[in-house]
């Protein structure tokens, strides 16, 4: 499997599958409810998938949770996204504990609330020593400030300019533990990375799917992984 930096090896279950999640508030208007509550679906259906893929086989999975970019949505869909953060933890924790999954943050702390930073930092201690599955979350995340900041402890720690290397660079992304994406899955048919895992997503197969993301099922879990089996993976050779 493709489950370590520098490896790539071809195989018919990914090791990473990083899931961008689009399309909750056009769903949320199709049913001519509130965007509220299309991220309250949206939520569930992380769970959903999120299982599934694990059960697939899948050691790795990244979830788009909230990008760097999101910032600029209105007040009040920011504070509910930031509390559908926290209700997620709250009501999702015992079954990452129970299931083996540990949990890892991709993205900036900083500027996060308070109480989502308290529910991050309890899912990550709580899980540190589970070892079946991973599940990165990008919450206040953005590839290029994901490189930039990487870059910056490079120069910090005083490192020659011949010295850097793609492992050097590696080891100080966020959560160096999280190995480059196999196949990234991107809902609502827009077709891009939206910022999304730039460093990780060198070699990764891209797979757009026109539903929205509440309205993913297992089935298209499955459909994913097929599409992944019959795509032949060259890494430039």
């Amino acid at each position: 499997m493709a489950c370590a930096w520098g490896k790539k090896v071809s195989s018919s279950v990914p090791a990473h599958v990083g899931y961008i999640l689009d399309g909750n508030r056009r769903w949320a208007r199709k049913q001519g409810l509130a965007v509220m509550r299309g991220h309250e679906r949206g939520k569930t259906v992380v769970r959903e998938i999120v299982k599934s893929t694990f059960q697939a086989g899948v050691k790795y999975v990244t979830i788009y949770a909230f990008s760097t970019e999101n910032w600029r949505r209105d007040s009040k869909e920011v504070s509910f996204l930031m509390s559908n953060v926290v209700s997620a933890f709250d009501e999702y924790l015992e079954d990452f504990v129970r299931d083996g999954i540990k949990i890892m943050l991709l993205g900036s702390r900083a500027e996060l609330p308070a109480d989502v930073r308290d529910a991050i930092e309890n899912a990550e201690q709580t899980t540190s020593a589970n070892t079946k599955a991973v599940l990165g979350i990008c919450l206040n995340y953005g590839g290029h400030e994901e490189i930039m900041q990487a870059v910056q402890r490079i120069v910090r720690i005083g490192t020659k300019p011949e010295d850097i290397d793609e492992s050097i660079i590696e080891q100080n992304l966020y959560a160096p533990e999280i190995p480059p994406c196999d196949v990234i899955v991107r809902t609502s048919g827009e077709q891009r990375l939206s910022n999304f895992m730039l460093w990780r997503a060198a070699y990764s197969e891209l797979i757009f799917i026109d539903k929205l993301w509440p309205e993913m099922t297992n089935a298209d879990v499955n459909d994913i992984l097929e599409e992944y089996k019959r795509r032949g993976r060259r890494f430039g050779g």
